[in-house]
C-alpha cells in the first residue's frame, strides 16, 4: 500500500512540480505523470530518510508532500537537462 500512496502522491506533486519552475517544459500531460510519480517515490524515500515518515501513515503529513514535490521537482530538473541537449 505504501507504493500506491506515493504513486498519488507523486501524480499530484509532478502537475505542482510543472507549475512551479519558470519556462517551457518538455513533453505533455504523461510526462508530467511520469515525472510525479518518480519525483514523489524520490521525494518519500528522502523523506522516510530525513523524517522518518512513513509513506502510508503519513500520507497527509506535510513534510510527505514537501518532500515528493521537491523529488518532483529535482526529476523535472534532471528531464529538462537530458531533453535540452537533444534538441
Amino acid at each position: 500500500m505504501g507504493i500506491i500512496a506515493w504513486i498519488v502522491i507523486g501524480l499530484i506533486a509532478g502537475a505542482i512540480a510543472k507549475a512551479l519552475p519558470p519556462g517551457k517544459d518538455p513533453g505533455g500531460c504523461l510526462v508530467t505523470m511520469v515525472i510525479g510519480i518518480v519525483g514523489g517515490l524520490l521525494g518519500g524515500w528522502l523523506g522516510q530518510l530525513v523524517f522518518g515518515v512513513d509513506g502510508v501513515k503519513g500520507f497527509f503529513h506535510l513534510s510527505t508532500w514537501i518532500t515528493a514535490i521537491v523529488g518532483s521537482v529535482i526529476v523535472l530538473f534532471l528531464y529538462r537537462l537530458v531533453s535540452g541537449r537533444r534538441g
